[in-house]
């Protein structure tokens, strides 16, 4: 990393001389849960959802739109739509794979959708069967059908910084798909770290190379905490202007496709870190590791933020 960057990550000052505002994309009922060997129930799901609505957030990414064949969890994309109290001043978005999974989508009453591409070859056609190019230009349908309803639209980048099956991936490679997505009409783009391996390091390699061509407002991130550098490297990210933060209540979810990669970065402990660096997020933490009990319990397994460990036992 370089050393303006770790001079800059020292000052607590510096931190709070920027914008102070950041904006958390909750992932955990589409992300965290898709990938539950055991069905979670919609009305489990439309609780967690409600419960996550009132913390604060914003933003909740619900369900996906895709072949229950693929992923079972999700079969219920319909009945969750419709169960939602949508609340006033809050997006719940849906992934749309595709053009029937956009039409889905608009017909439960969606508001915004996201597409997702690969930064990999290997993982593109492992994951959604089609080469990198080909995604796209499937997107770009997608893209041009959502817009025509006024719908807003997402993108996701995975592997940006390293692949279950090709190792190390370019910064070039990050670029191209990125700036390809906000072409066809995504209003941002979030950086995966769909495995987790990366390092305050190579996010510093990836963002100094990246933000000279695509700015740090039309981007996010999304990390898994496989080795437990989330946190590190989301400061990194903040350091670069990112005001945009994907994570999972509870730390929930995974990757099907990426051998040992746990659950995205928790929403607790995100929360946590912001507030006690100065910024601000609009959540209230204390409903927010409510939310992150109530869903741990019912799957009957130990709550995998730092964050709410700690309060348990106070």
């Amino acid at each position: 990393m370089r050393h303006s960057t770790f001079k800059a990550l020292s000052s607590l000052s510096a931190v709070r001389n920027l914008a102070n505002f950041v904006q958390i994309v909750e992932v955990g009922p589409r992300d965290g849960l898709q990938n539950e060997k055991t069905i979670v129930p919609t009305s489990v799901k439309l609780k967690l959802i409600e419960m996550l609505s009132d913390c604060g957030l914003s933003k909740i990414e619900v369900t996906s739109f895709v072949s229950p064949k693929w992923i079972p969890q999700m079969s219920d994309q319909k009945e969750v739509m419709q169960g939602i109290t949508n609340k006033p001043g809050i997006s719940y978005s849906v992934l749309t794979p595709n053009l029937k999974g956009l039409e889905g989508a608009l017909a439960s009453g969606a508001n915004e959708v996201a597409i997702f591409a690969a930064a990999s070859e290997t993982f593109s056609e492992k994951n959604i069967n089609a080469t990198i190019d080909k995604s796209l230009d499937k997107f770009r349908d997608v893209c041009k059908h959502a817009s025509t309803n006024n719908i807003q639209i997402r993108g996701y980048v995975s592997c940006v910084l390293g692949c279950p099956y090709e190792g190390h991936i370019l910064p070039k490679a990050v670029i191209k798909v990125s700036e390809q997505l906000l072409s066809m009409g995504c209003y941002e783009v979030s950086l995966g770290d769909t495995i987790g391996i990366g390092t305050p390091g190579s996010v510093d390699t990836l963002l100094r190379e990246i933000t000279q061509f695509i700015p740090a407002d039309k981007l996010a991130m999304h990390c898994h905490d496989t080795y437990g550098q989330a946190l590190a490297n989301i400061m990194v990210a903040i350091m670069y202007g990112i005001r945009t933060l994907d994570s999972s209540v509870a730390g929930l979810g995974g990757c099907p496709y990426a051998k040992g990669a746990s659950g995205n970065v928790s929403t607790e402990d995100l929360v946590y870190m912001l507030h006690g660096s100065g910024y601000e997020t609009g959540v209230n933490l204390k409903k927010l590791i409510e939310a992150g009990n109530y869903i741990s319990e019912f799957l009957q397994r130990q709550n995998g933020s730092k964050v709410s460990k700690a309060n348990s036992k106070l």
